[in-house]
């Protein structure tokens, strides 16, 4: 689907009291709203012994290859701690703003990001997810994903663009890389306001605790190659987490505007599965009920799902959900097409 799309599939704007209304009415009545403190001390508690198992497993094993299935590893907890910190920036944990942004700091030092930084990126996508001006999400460097923003692209990156279908898999080896720096840069450059010293004191501690257990462990090639997996497959992880959620997507160009729920679930695509698809994907996968209802506990997302897709049936609004694999094949294809232009082109 592209941004052409929009138009069609939303009909005219309700004239009356707003759909959504209506909608939140149903879900505060069945109690989905409500907190699960236990379900994620829960949660934190396992991740966090999980953690320490992996590292007491490092230390163990010592100067071996083997060394690399726990950065495997490794890189499956920094994931399950970052849907933490995700679920602590939209204030899911805890009633208090405080308890959340502490639970927040303490998830993003653990994996060396910036939790401000992340929840100022995060909020604005919240705000217009996949708007073509305002949606950060889609400002990424080496993919375009529409064709006007592929045609702008200069120099290398347009070959990036022009093959970005192969290449979406291998840059996400870089992804991890990508999130600690622009953690960096932003809390370096004064993007983020709030705690930025204590951002900044985070950030260099997780550096220096992380690359010292590395490298006094493992000899400097064994190390690097540990750093490359661990680091590597994080991103790759965390890319196949929210890829599915917009990628593939109708767009929406400026100008265009939206009422709240057209403009959420017609933008969003839910990843259907079970209990092990709502684990490894954190939630993500009820992507629309997330959208709709951000501050909503993770666990209680799959509970809205019946009643956000009956809803948006008695109003006409198209629910996007498929498999897993079917949503990467709907993100490469969505991206082959957007590059098809560079392709035929000889500039």
């Amino acid at each position: 689907m592209t941004s052409s799309d929009i138009a069609t599939m939303t009909g005219p704007p309700p004239a009356t009291a707003s759909d959504f209304t209506a909608l939140s009415r149903r879900i505060r009545a069945a109690g989905l709203l409500e907190r699960r403190r236990g379900y994620y001390i829960a949660r934190i508690t396992l991740n966090l012994i999980a953690l320490a198992a992996g590292w007491g497993a490092f230390v163990f094993l010592g100067a071996t290859w083997w060394t690399l299935a726990v950065a495997a590893f490794l890189a499956v907890m920094f994931t399950q701690l970052s849907f933490i910190g995700h679920d602590a920036g939209h204030k899911q944990i805890f009633r208090t703003k405080r308890a959340n942004d502490i639970t927040g700091l303490a998830h993003g030092a653990l994996v060396g990001l910036s939790y401000g930084w992340w929840v100022n990126k995060h909020n604005k996508h919240h705000a217009n997810p996949n708007h073509e001006e305002d949606d950060p999400d889609l400002d990424i460097g080496p993919l375009a994903f529409t064709v006007a923003d592929a045609e702008a692209k200069r120099g290398f990156v347009r070959w990036t663009v022009r093959n970005q279908a192969y290449l979406f898999f291998p840059l996400l080896l870089l992804e991890g890389l990508n999130l600690h720096m622009s953690s960096a840069q932003a809390v370096w450059s004064g993007e983020v306001k709030s705690a930025r010293r204590t951002e900044k004191a985070l950030l260099i501690g997780h550096a220096v605790v992380y690359l010292a257990a590395v490298f006094l462990v493992l000899p400097p090639l064994m190390g690097l190659a540990f750093i490359a997996v661990h680091q590597g497959l994080w991103g790759v992880y965390m890319g196949c987490s929210f890829a599915p959620n917009h990628k593939g997507m109708p767009t929406v160009p400026a100008g265009q505007t939206l009422d709240f729920l057209r403009k959420q679930v017609l933008t969003s695509r839910n990843v259907r599965g079970g209990v092990v698809t709502d684990i490894a994907l954190g939630g993500l996968n009820y992507q629309i009920e997330h959208h709709l209802f951000p501050n909503m506990p993770s666990p209680n997302l799959r509970h809205a799902q019946a009643i956000v897709r009956d809803h948006c049936a008695e109003h006409g609004i198209e629910y996007a959900q498929c498999g897993l694999f079917a949503s990467y094949g709907h993100v490469l294809r969505h991206l082959h097409e957007v590059g098809a232009p560079l392709r035929s082109s000889t500039t």
